[in-house]
């Protein structure tokens, strides 16, 4: 029998997955010594030479890694990222301004749990990988994010919102985007402002990020006063006509989908054929052109919340969305910019560090100070929570996602 190359990788990925746990007792016996060592010595080799970053400025190379969904469902929110922090590290080697060169490395979880601790692993086991970008989703930073932390990484995610992430002590995690405590609270400001709104209906993914901005948009729409129910369709629900028809006799006004593209898609769809006319609201991981593709003529007018700018709209990014459409054939997407910034700023912290650079004197430098990127100021709280709490209105309009701005503005509040 012939074996797909798709399955083999998923064969290999699971072997992975347990040797590590096999091995996880050495590993953790291990990693106080490697941290020790790295306290001591500059993290990153001395050649010059960088296979994913384009130029460089010769000396010491130092690794960034991005964790996220490189394939899988959700492959697309991942891909934004990549670029643009691929992007960040190709102009900060060709720009000559640093007498050290940036390698990235990509690690691919899939979006999913079950992959996020040898994803990690991959990184935490290469001693030239200073810092990493992600986890992206917040079910895998809730995985990986405590082996970071005990490996001394640095671990930022310029995505993950849920807001429990920032409040289990993982020792290294920064979050570099306001939580869903800001987005949930952000669709229900929308929606308590809409006319003919009395009562909303969220459904949620089953996932830890789809429950996490459910929960938090319930709490708020109940304060505000509005009747809300609650429902739950799990990410591999093969028929989602049934969930269309729950929404549709809930008699509901509107709705609050939180979970990812993937599934918003044909849930749409089945929402339409079953005849729901009401407001439809999803947030960041709904937010890409894919969920377009997938929906058709069902995705027209939903309206979808963002921690995030449009860089193609934005004066402050319009110059990065050019440089970006330039390198990769296409727009920035959903975090593309804010990813560049994230990566951006930790190559500006290993510059600002010089010989004292390393994975330990990184994380400080990160965690406690202040960088001004093109989309934000990124700064963070004693528990690596991120302290700007914007958020963003995007609907569906045509074959296009526009930027209606932010949800405050829009609202009046």
């Amino acid at each position: 029998m012939r074996l797909s190359w798709g399955v083999v990788k998923d064969l290999l990925a699971g072997l992975q997955g347990v040797l590590l746990v096999l091995n996880r007792s050495i590993v953790k016996l291990a990693i106080p010594v490697a941290i020790g060592a790295l306290a001591l010595t500059a993290c990153g080799s001395d050649d010059g030479d960088s296979n994913g970053g384009g130029g460089g400025g010769g000396g010491t190379t130092y690794k960034i890694a991005y964790q996220g969904p490189l394939s899988g469902d959700n492959v697309a929110l991942g891909e934004n990222m990549q670029n643009g922090i691929q992007l960040a590290i190709n102009e900060a080697n060709e720009s000559g301004d640093y007498d050290f060169t940036v390698e990235y490395v990509a690690t691919d979880d899939r979006g999913v749990e079950g992959q996020a601790t040898a994803a990690a692993q991959l990184v935490i086991d290469d001693e030239d990988v200073i810092a990493a970008i992600g986890p992206a989703f917040s079910g895998p930073a809730e995985v990986a994010a405590p082996l970071y932390g005990e490996a001394g990484v640095l671990a930022v995610s310029s995505s993950a919102t849920n807001p429990t992430l920032t409040e289990q002590g993982f020792p290294t995690f920064l979050r570099a985007v306001p939580n869903d405590f800001a987005q949930g609270a952000g669709m229900a400001q929308f929606l308590a402002a809409q006319d003919g709104v009395e009562k909303v209906i969220l459904v949620d993914n089953v996932t830890p990020y789809g429950e996490g901005l459910a929960e938090v948009a319930e709490a708020s729409l109940t304060e505000l006063g509005l009747e809300v129910e609650r429902s739950s369709v799990p990410v591999d629900t093969p028929d989602y006509s049934g969930a269309a028809r729950t929404v549709v006799q809930s008699g509901a006004d509107a709705l609050v989908y939180a979970g990812y593209y993937q599934t918003a898609g044909p849930f749409a769809a089945s929402l339409k054929d079953a005849g729901f006319d009401g407001i439809a609201v999803s947030g960041d991981g709904t937010n890409d052109m894919q969920f377009l593709s997938l929906a058709g003529a069902a995705s027209e007018g939903w309206y979808l919340t963002c921690p995030c700018t449009d860089a193609t709209a934005d004066e402050a990014t319009a110059d990065f969305a050019e440089r970006y459409q330039s390198a990769f054939n296409q727009p920035p997407g959903t975090y593309s910019a804010e990813s560049y910034d994230v990566a951006q700023m930790i190559i500006s912290a290993i510059a600002e560090l010089g010989a004292e650079a390393n994975r330990d004197s990184l994380y400080e430098a990160v965690a406690t100070g202040s960088y001004e990127g093109l989309t934000k100021t990124f700064s963070f709280d004693e528990n690596g929570e991120f302290t700007n709490d914007a958020i963003f209105m995007y609907q569906v309009q045509g074959d296009d996602i526009a930027y209606l701005g932010p949800i405050e503005e829009l609202t009046g509040g």
